[in-house]
């Protein structure tokens, strides 16, 4: 198996910018990455503390409103949230924004998720960190009845949803879920409840000591292992050879991360040509 290449970060440092993401988007689309992704932080702690990823005044736009502008630049290529913290949003209003995305992409969008880590960002919109993950599952759960059926209806503990609907629908029937997090809850929601797996920061020991969890999930939830698709941004730029050995242990897409911190457009460009799938002897976009 040969990855695919994605880009991450296009939603804050530079690409904060909404004219360097656009460019940036574009050339990504042109070089045959298969997908962009946005990461996703409403508010980050201050001061600083672990694991928090980010200092408190980095500029981080807020992701949906961010795939909408690259959606409104790009064409072709694949639109991701790497990933939403999904328990920290009204399940019933980014079901709406979602779906819209995915009908101004023409399909494009998919929907990375996860329960969340940070627990003052949390605490600040309402939400104990407690609970947090069956909250995502029944948030998901509800979405999916709202984009998917004929007469929407959900009864949970957190989300309630009957005698409403929105549209228009989803284009993609179904979108794309891919559920992020290294925890056993984590790789016990991708193999329940998603299409796909994202690792974040995974060396190769890593990830293959991580994708045998998860295989381990899927068979244990009594579904074919190798109907996940396993997406993972490593620590390091790969090459070529890393490339081949991600590809070794399963891994359908690597997620690469520029680099942050004091670059120019110039030079976050100049990145992304070098990265580019071909040079990394990867499967172009399609």
């Amino acid at each position: 198996m040969t990855p695919t290449i994605g880009l991450f970060a296009a939603n804050f440092h530079l690409c904060a910018q909404p004219r360097v993401a656009a460019r940036v988007a574009t050339l990504a689309e042109d070089l045959g990455y298969d997908s962009l992704w946005v990461g996703d932080h409403v508010v980050l702690p201050r001061p600083r503390v672990g694991p928090s990823p980010l200092e408190p005044d980095a500029p981080l736009l807020e992701a949906v409103v961010a795939l909408t502008h690259l959606a409104a630049r790009t064409e072709r290529i694949a639109l991701g949230t790497g990933v939403l913290v999904l328990p920290q949003r009204n399940p019933v209003i980014l079901a709406k924004q979602l779906a819209a995305v995915d009908v101004i992409s023409e399909g494009r969008l998919i929907f990375g998720m996860g329960a969340g880590y940070l627990e003052p960002e949390l605490r600040a919109v309402g939400v104990p960190m407690e609970g947090r993950g069956a909250r995502a599952d029944e948030y998901l759960a509800a979405m999916r009845s709202l984009w998917y059926d004929d007469v929407p209806a959900f009864h949970g503990r957190y989300v309630d949803v009957e005698g409403v609907d929105a549209y228009p629908r989803p284009v993609q029937r179904p979108i794309p879920v891919v559920a992020g997090g290294h925890s056993p809850a984590a790789l016990r929601r991708a193999a329940r409840h998603a299409d796909g797996w994202y690792g974040w920061m995974l060396g190769r020991r890593a990830a293959a000591e991580l994708i045998s969890r998860l295989r381990a999930a899927a068979a244990a939830a009594g579904r074919d292992p190798a109907t996940l698709r396993i997406s993972i941004t490593p620590p390091r730029p790969p090459d070529a050879q890393s490339v081949r050995d991600y590809g070794d242990l399963g891994v359908d897409r690597l997620i690469v991360l520029p680099p942050a911190g004091d670059v120019t457009p110039a030079e976050l460009e100049r990145f992304v040509e070098d990265h580019a799938p071909p040079k990394l002897g990867a499967r172009p976009a399609g």
